[in-house]
């Protein structure tokens, strides 16, 4: 008599684990940091051995851990990632992120990002990038803390304010490093405020940090613009993404006498012809939690926003949003790129011929990262600046840096994004070859 089979005993798996990736490599941005890098290495000639070493990063940590819901029997387990590109040029640096979308090619993308701003900057620090895949509009205040502080935990020795400093990103703010801070130095036994950047002010955060990013982005369109012989205050601007860098650099435009005329949120965008009025669509945004709705301008979509016709277009949101498909149809005289890798290299050829000027994405937002090494100074210094002395240190490293990547894309006949590459590419190239191969 033949045994009977086992029934397969049902099994209820985590989302987070269902939504894991079969190949954690397999990332689009991860694919467009090392085409735009491969481009730049072949153009400068770059060693096959140093090129072949910064193609992917030097260290990854992919971890899984529990998270505890308010609901007090329901543990959700999570995963998390740290990746560090380069460790040659000191400590390593990148954002923490939260989203349902974050994998480890993503991550890895970022961190090699961050390398080339960081050299290109002129800042002592390799790249580096984290996050949790998760949808933080899910979770309560005291869910998003508890998954702050096991996270740390789990890359407690990975980071350190000598080795590695996290900072915001999507998804995170100055709550969440606050969260991080507190929990290393309750391993350390003593308050630790160099150990991340873009903190609040109370704990050694930097004044300044929080609009730095959409700020530098300013300070890079006036330089650009001045360039180009555009009169800012007879130019008209369109914003993507109202988060963090986007409502500030609309404001920043604002006060130079731009006119912006449209921006947008994960909901919608909003567009009137004659301006914006920001303050009214700040205190709507207040009031309703969403552009939607709002009475004194029309209604667009994504796409639409994109291809309005403006002088300056600043996508502030997601990757890859201008594409082979939309760039013949955009409008604007220059892209100032506030979001990480908003254009896919075929948009880049299409928008070079139509003479469209470049602020590319590593030199664009390298304002939040300039001023995260200025926090992290005043923190080992125990010296804290005023908000004149930071904002004046940031323009004086963002224009040297664009008239840095200026002469470079002159001299090479290149396009910026290319010029900004090589430029900080150069920088890690020599270090590597100056320090040698140990042993």
């Amino acid at each position: 008599m033949s045994e009977k089979e086992p029934q397969q005993a049902e099994t209820k798996v985590s989302p987070s684990a269902v939504a894991l990736p079969k190949a954690e490599w397999d990332s689009p941005m991860l694919e467009l940091a090392q085409s735009q890098f491969l481009k730049a290495a072949e153009i400068m000639g770059l060693d096959e051995n140093i090129r072949d070493r910064l193609l992917f990063p030097q260290r990854t940590m992919i971890v899984s851990f529990p998270c505890r819901m308010d609901e007090y029997s329901e543990v959700e387990t999570v995963f998390g990632y740290r990746v560090q590109h380069v460790l040659t040029m000191g400590p390593t640096k990148g954002g923490i992120r939260y989203h349902e979308d974050v994998n480890l090619g993503e991550v890895s993308a970022l961190a090699m990002w961050m390398t080339w701003k960081c050299s290109l900057m002129h800042l002592p620090f390799g790249g580096a990038k984290g996050g949790v895949r998760i949808n933080p509009l899910n979770m309560s205040r005291p869910e998003l803390q508890r998954l702050t502080r096991r996270y740390t935990m789990e890359i407690h020795s990975m980071i350190g304010p000598d080795k590695d400093i996290p900072a915001p990103d999507m998804g995170t703010n100055a709550q969440v490093m606050a969260w991080i801070m507190d929990t290393y130095s309750q391993q350390a036994g003593y308050a630790v405020p160099e150990i991340v950047t873009g903190k609040p002010v109370v704990l050694g955060g930097s004044y300044g940090r929080e609009e730095a990013t959409g700020r530098g982005l300013v300070y890079l369109i006036a330089e650009a613009a001045n360039h180009l012989g555009m009169n800012l205050k007879q130019s008209t601007a369109i914003i993507q993404g109202y988060g963090n860098v986007g409502r500030n650099a609309a404001h920043f435009l604002d006060e130079l006498g731009v006119s912006v005329l449209a921006v947008s949120d994960v909901n919608c965008g909003i567009y009137n012809s004659k301006g914006l009025n920001l303050k009214a669509v700040d205190k709507w945004i207040h009031e309703h939690g969403t552009l939607q709705g709002y009475p004194e301008a029309d209604e667009v979509n994504n796409q639409e926003l994109l291809e309005l016709e403006c002088d300056i277009l600043a996508p502030c949101a997601l990757q890859n949003q201008i594409t082979e498909a939309n760039a013949p149809y955009i409008k604007c005289k220059l892209l100032a790129e506030g979001a990480n890798g908003p254009t896919s290299l075929e948009a880049d050829y299409l928008l070079r011929e139509e003479g469209v000027f470049v602020l590319p994405d590593i030199l664009g937002n390298a304002g939040g990262v300039t001023v995260s090494y200025f926090e992290w100074v005043q923190n080992t210094q125990e010296f804290a600046w005023t908000m004149e002395e930071v904002n004046d240190r940031l323009h004086k490293i963002m224009v040297g840096a664009f008239q840095r990547t200026l002469l470079r894309s002159q001299k090479d006949g290149t396009d910026m994004r290319t010029a900004a590459m090589i430029e900080g590419i150069s920088r890690v190239a020599e270090a590597k070859l100056l320090r040698g191969v140990f042993p």
